[in-house]
Parts: C-alpha cells; structure tokens; sequence
C-alpha cells in the first residue's frame, strides 16, 4: 500500500520504524505490533444550528507478547522509546502469568496485498469551512422552510494502520473516510425524515442531495396512520437492507456451522456449502478493491484481505474460517466479512415502487436484538419514513411498526432488486454496500408510537 503524505498520519517508514524498535526492544518468543491513529474532525448541528464541531488527533500502539501458548496484549499512546519500553515489558510480564491458549497461533511470516486506492486528498484536504458549509446545505433550506428542523452529524477522517512481528510480516495501509447523516423533523413532532452518504472520497458525497431526501421524507410522513400489522411486499431502501444483510454477513462462520450451531448446519453434521439459501439473484461477496467498499486489506493478524464470494446466485460457496479453525479444517483461513457488498439490479426505487399494487416502504430499521441465532432472526422498528404504497405510488405515511424478520428470509422472498449504493453506517459498522430491495411477506408484529 502507498504510503500518506500528510503530516497529521504516520508513513509506512514511520510505522515500520515504530515496529522495529519495539521488536529490538523484545525478550518474547513472539511479538506483534498493531499501529493506528490519524485525524478525524466533525461538525454537529441540531435545531438548525451549529452546536460543536472540533478534531481528535489519535495514534496508538498496541503490544503482544508471545511464550509458546501464553501471550498478553497492553496498549499505549506514549511512543517514546521509554513509552514502548514499558509497554513491551508489561505485555512480557502478563504474557508470563496467562493460562496457555489453547487456539494459540503462530505469528505469520511476509504476506503480500492488494493496492487498494483508499486515500483520498479530497477527503484529506477538506477543511472546517468545507463541513460548516455542508451542514448548511441542509441548516438553510430548513430554516428558510420555517416548520423544519435539522440536526446532522458530519465526520471526516485521515488514518494509517499497520501490523508487525519479528517474523518478517509488515503491513501498512493509509485512508480516509467521510460520514454524513442527516435527521430533519417537522416542527409538529410529527414528520421524520432520515438519509445519510459515506465514502472514502468526500468528492462522491452530495451533501445537497442528502439534504433534499431528508426533507422531503420529513415533509411526507407527517401525520402517519396506522396500518394492521401483518405480512407485508416491502421495499427496503439500502440503508434497511443493509442493516438486516450485514447480519446474515456476520452469521456466515464456519466454526458455528460445523458445531451445529448456525442456519449453515446440516442436520446430522456438515454444512450447507454447496447448497441453495436464498433467491438465484443473489450474490454477496467482499472485495478490498472493489471501487465501492475501498475497505482494509488486512485484519489485526496482517492476513490478506482478497475477493470472497460468500453466496453466489443464492448458493452457499463458502463460509468464514478463523486462522485456528482453517487449521483445523484444512481450510484456508479468510479476513472475515466486515465490508461486505450485495449485488444488484438495474431497478430504481421508483420502478420499484411502481412495479407495487400495495405494499410499504422502509427509510432504516433500528434497535435490531437477535431473537434466534439458528435462523438469524432478528426484531427491531422502522424509523424516520415509512410509508404505505398503493398502485403503484406513495399514498400516505403511516406509523412505525415493529418487525421480526431474518434477512434469510427476507432473501428468499425477494421481487426485485435496485441498483447497490455504499450505505452511510449500519450499527454494526463496517463497509457496506447494498441495493434497494423488494420482498414479499415481511413480517410486522405490532405498531409504534415513536415517530
């Protein structure tokens, strides 16, 4: 990867320089040095105001020594050659006092990795004017509105992480980000409108955009009425889809299913791999350098991060293996499914819509707690715009309502299927890009009275 060029990020030769004193400094039979820090400044804004904006500096280094099956981890932001002395020797002497691990694995030795262009100046260069007038974007058209309320948060972020061991392994990767979201209100207390942007390169987001979606949403579903729950044709927007799918993401380990403890166990043993789980059109794969998710090419271990197809046109090619557990299994072991993306359509959400006799779409889900890991089910409500569609258009808002729902399922009821947009955050975080979807039988389980 290519090193930053800014003086608020450590260099590939400053992070590799960090690695080697630490490694000098070692008496352990192993030692792994993970490296992070950078820049990140936002803006806040609520009631159509600025309320605080400012920038954190961070870097960090944390420590792991190794003896044999022992091992301990301290962590410091002190790098002075005193600061890292002391947390060497720490992490050796609580090395020293831990029970063996059982899973322990080696260090690993060089590793080679995808050149992923995930810095960006764009995002690097923007400055506390470029965010104020972001959050105007959306302040002034509420303001001048005079029954719209706007609240947002905008951060930005320049990073370097790197891993090191005194095997020989070194990794270093430099980025960016930009998060946008973005709540507007009525003035009534009855209208929530939500939409959000994120990508590495801040030149892609269209705060104006974001803005105009938020409002309109706000405008729209004032005066909700409620709807009987029931099963529902649904049509997610990215942001609910990704909130549900990335869930199905992290459901896909293989240790789990081979314990028969996950939706991929095969009654009597093994697994599903190999088996039809969802809809033909689907396909989830992550992919460092996919020019939507940009995300990291290494995990905290330094093990690559390549292309993985994890569902191909609803088949189950392959689930996510631990260093341990590919050992294990004589598997290759993978950098897991954090930036995950869903394959789309060509569908917007308009046709989407319009392709509905009735049904209801949903803005973002929200407050999604596991009912049962073996389906992946999962409960949570819809938020900030729902609305009922009949004849094809949006007819009326109508209030929130309570799901339980597996993205399993959801996937084998699938319609139809939108274009995939990089998706502003879910809660479990992560790189995530997904399209608009529509399914049949989406189950609602009661109303809300939450706007």
């Amino acid at each position: 990867m290519r090193s930053a060029a800014d003086p608020r990020v450590m260099t590939r030769e400053q992070a590799q320089a960090v690695v080697e004193r630490v490694v000098k400094m070692s008496k352990a039979d192993g030692i792994q040095v993970n490296i992070g820090g950078g820049y990140s400044a936002n803006v806040r804004f609520a009631d159509n105001r600025i309320s605080t904006a400012g920038g954190v500096s961070t870097a960090n280094v944390n420590v792991q020594s190794s003896f044999g099956a022992k091992h301990a981890v301290t962590t410091t932001n002190d790098l002075t050659d005193e600061g890292l002395e002391r947390a060497v020797r720490q992490s050796e002497a609580l090395a020293k006092l831990a029970p063996d691990d059982p899973e322990s694995m080696p260090l690993l030795g060089p590793q080679q990795y995808e050149d992923v262009k995930s810095y960006f100046d764009s995002t690097a260069n923007l400055g506390p004017e470029g965010r104020a007038e972001a959050a105007r974007a959306a302040i002034d058209p509420c303001k001048s509105a005079g029954d719209l309320k706007a609240a947002g948060f905008l951060v930005t972020g320049i990073g370097a992480g790197a891993v090191g061991n005194n095997k020989g392994l070194f990794a270093y990767q430099a980025g960016t980000s930009a998060n946008y979201t973005l709540t507007v209100r009525t003035s009534d207390g009855t209208g929530s409108g939500w939409a959000g942007a994120d990508h590495p390169d801040w030149s892609q987001l269209d705060v104006k955009s974001v803005a105009q979606r938020a409002i309109e949403k706000a405008r729209r579903s004032k005066g909700a009425v409620a709807i009987e729950p029931g099963r529902y044709t649904v049509i997610l927007e990215p942001q609910a889809v990704g909130d549900l799918v990335q869930l199905l993401a992290f459901a896909l380990d293989a240790r789990s299913a081979d314990e028969g403890r996950s939706p991929f166990s095969k009654q009597g043993g093994g697994t599903k791999i190999g088996e039809k789980i969802v809809d033909e059109r689907v396909t989830l794969f992550s992919d460092p350098a996919d020019p939507q998710l940009l995300s990291n090419v290494f995990d905290g271990q330094g093990l690559p991060a390549h292309r993985q197809v994890w569902i191909e046109n609803g088949v189950l090619k392959k689930l996510t293996y631990s260093r341990f557990w590919a050992q294990k299994k004589n598997q290759q072991p993978d950098a897991g499914t954090n930036a995950v993306k869903l394959n789309g359509g060509t569908q917007s959400t308009e046709e989407l819509i319009a392709s509905t006799p009735r049904g209801v779409l949903v803005t973002r889900l929200w407050y999604l707690r596991p009912v049962d890991p073996r389906t992946v089910l999962y409960t949570g409500l819809t938020r900030d715009g729902t609305f009922l569609i009949e004849n094809g258009k949006v007819t009326k808002s109508v209030k929130n309502m309570r799901f339980n729902e597996s993205p399993l399922f959801m996937l084998n009821n699938l319609e139809g299927l939108g274009r995939p947009v990089r998706v502003a955050g879910t809660e479990a975080g992560g790189d995530v890009v997904m399209p608009a979807i529509k399914v049949r039988d989406f189950n609602f389980t009661s109303l809300s009275d939450a706007v």
